[in-house]
């Protein structure tokens, strides 16, 4: 599925995520968990590659830490969806039993 693109092998650290930037160089940002403050983090270049991206492929960070592509999804695979039409139930008409009239005696 996926291609190797650039072999960087860049030991990845609990807590960062790791990330390709606009230049081609693998950064790494931290990750928001507990106790970090709100707002945007510095991205720090871990490794320079400059890598050229082609449109139309996802670019990561492997587990081996290399950077990687995969042909991105577009659509849907298997042609058109086929439409699928519910029969609708039959509707039985109620049985209303007749109610019994009883005479009022005086």
């Amino acid at each position: 599925m996926a291609e190797v693109v650039a072999k960087t092998n860049v030991k990845k650290a609990k807590g960062y995520l790791y990330f390709l930037d606009k230049n081609g160089h693998v950064c790494r940002a931290e990750m928001s968990r507990a106790g970090r403050t709100k707002g945007k983090t510095k991205k720090e270049v871990v490794a320079k590659c400059g890598v050229k991206k082609v449109s139309g492929y996802l670019y990561f960070v492997d587990k081996k830490g290399n950077v990687s592509r995969a042909m991105m999804a577009r659509g849907r695979k298997g042609g058109k969806k086929k439409a699928t039409h519910k029969k609708k139930a039959a509707h039985k008409k109620a049985h209303h039993k007749k109610a019994a009239h009883k005479k009022k005696r005086m």
